[in-house]
């Protein structure tokens, strides 16, 4: 990646459960420029229904936000864009339809990120914003979920992310706007109660200053503000202050709070019992409003990608996947064999395929066997499932589940993976990985032929030998011909043996 590229704007979505951001910023020489900036209240998590789908009219106002982010975007010339999903859609059961949708109208791949990676970002964006030498504890209020992130500098550290919100909580003891003393106990308590496990993470002992990322800690430090109690500052008498002004009040339709807007109103009382519950449960004295949040820090963490892929700086993906890989007691040196000839034969037949595409690949060779940890039989299975599910900082959720579903095709039928074998990347992808597994079988380096592919045209493809009249291992070349024969049913290739 040269300087040119490196130095264009960056764009980041978070597509959030309260509101969607759309942040337009560029890194030079460390220092983060915003360039453009624009929020849309969507109340995407007010959508979800009691069996966990994403209804119709919550949807259509997500894409019309975002086609009106995709117009804003078209008057910059952009070195890179990242949409981000959070809380609500990692709840929908039906978001697959949605984030295809959505990645129509925006032209760019939508990505559900975990609640840790999550907090991880939120972590890079104060970082950025907002630098300090001291250790500090960042909490994120969002609408659907409540992120919490120790750490040091630069560097995050213990992580966590709890599902509950301002929306989800406003909703469940606020939904019919009376702001009572009996609501605001009960909505802190059960708040409290998906905290307290994770107490012993946070202790304050473990850091110097709290700081409150986003929308709720910024709307509470606004008021504060405007009404004279502090100067920003979030403190329990501070907080308590804003409950017995909202019970004074009554009902949320009655309520005049100095700076308060309109959009913010429906859920500035469980974001309150929220803030309550924290301070309480993680004995925070004082939560100052942090300059950085989650969007920024996709702007940070794409910056560095970009620079990773140039060979500047390492990626974090990749420590991750090392860290797994010990994690799990991976064989390195057979992983090793089957990512060289995977890489190889993907070379062959996709000498221009992108580079995500590649590194993925890549990827769910390194973690191809993490399953045998659980079992040897169907390691494949257990090995998907970890993948799919396991806490990898930088991956999304969604690339996980693709690796996952390449690791789940490397043995066995194809049917398992039907749907993902339309696109023509992942067949791709999944030939190459379950060949480079059959040439890798017995586990040890040979200095036999090896396994290369000769394209004949879009969907025929001829393996062969290299070099050319050296004998193959004839257990080798039986598990061939039942992967020629499996492909032939499958019907995305039609593969041959040379010689």
């Amino acid at each position: 990646m040269n300087d040119a590229a490196t130095s264009l704007p960056l764009a980041a979505i978070d597509m959030g459960s309260n509101s969607f951001r759309l942040e337009i910023g560029q890194l030079k020489g460390g220092r983060y420029q915003r360039l453009d900036s624009v929020k849309e209240v969507v109340r995407l998590g007010a959508g979800l229904d009691a069996q966990g789908l994403l209804q119709e009219e919550a949807a259509e106002r997500g894409l019309q936000t975002l086609r009106r982010f995709r117009e804003r975007l078209s008057g910059f010339e952009l070195g890179g864009l990242r949409a981000v999903a959070t809380q609500t859609l990692r709840e929908a059961r039906n978001r697959d339809e949605f984030l295809a949708r959505a990645s129509e109208v925006l032209g760019s791949p939508v990505e559900v990120i975990s609640g840790r990676e999550e907090a991880r970002l939120i972590f890079v964006g104060v970082a950025q914003l907002q630098p300090s030498v001291l250790p500090r504890l960042v909490v994120d209020i969002g609408g659907r979920s409540t992120e919490l992130v120790l750490g040091c500098g630069r560097v995050p550290g213990e992580a966590e992310s709890f599902q509950v919100g301002s929306v989800s909580l406003s909703l469940r003891y606020f939904a019919d706007g009376q702001l009572t003393p009996q609501a605001f106990e009960a909505a802190r308590v059960a708040a409290q109660a998906e905290f307290e496990e994770a107490e012993t993470s946070f202790e304050p002992h473990l850091w110097q200053e709290a700081l409150g990322s986003s929308g709720t800690a910024g709307a509470v430090s606004l008021l504060l503000v405007n009404h004279g109690i502090t100067d920003g500052r979030i403190t329990p008498s501070a907080l308590n202050w804003c409950i017995e002004r909202c019970v004074d009040a009554g009902h949320i339709d009655r309520l005049q709070l100095r700076g308060l807007r309109d959009d913010r109103r429906p859920v500035i009382a469980g974001g309150l019992a929220i803030l309550a519950a924290l301070m309480r449960e993680f004995g925070i004295k004082e939560i100052a409003p942090a300059k950085g949040a989650l969007r920024q820090g996709v702007i940070v963490d794409l910056y560095e990608r970009q620079r990773s892929a140039g060979g500047e700086v390492p990626d974090l993906r990749d420590a991750s996947v090392a860290a797994l890989q010990q994690q799990f007691h991976c064989d390195l040196t057979q992983s090793r064999r089957v990512h060289d000839a995977a890489l190889a034969l993907h070379h062959d037949i996709a000498p221009d395929a992108g580079a995500d595409e590649r590194r993925e690949l890549a990827w769910a060779c390194a973690l191809h066997e993490i399953g045998r940890c659980v079992s040897h039989h169907d390691f494949h299975r257990h090995s998907a499932y970890l993948m799919g599910h396991v806490d990898a900082a930088g991956f999304s959720q969604s690339q996980q589940r693709r690796i996952a579903e390449l690791i789940l095709a490397q043995r066995g039928g194809l049917k398992k993976v039907e749907a993902s074998m339309a696109r023509r990347s992942f067949a791709r992808q999944a030939l190459c990985l379950r060949l480079a597994a059959i040439r890798c079988h017995a586990r040890r380096d040979t200095d036999g032929p090896q396994l290369r592919i000769d394209a004949q045209g879009a969907s025929r493809l001829a393996l062969r030998w290299e070099p050319a009249g050296v004998p193959a291992d004839p257990r080798t070349l039986h598990l061939l011909r039942e992967e020629i024969a499996l492909w032939a049913q499958q019907g995305h290739f039609t593969l041959s043996l040379k010689g």
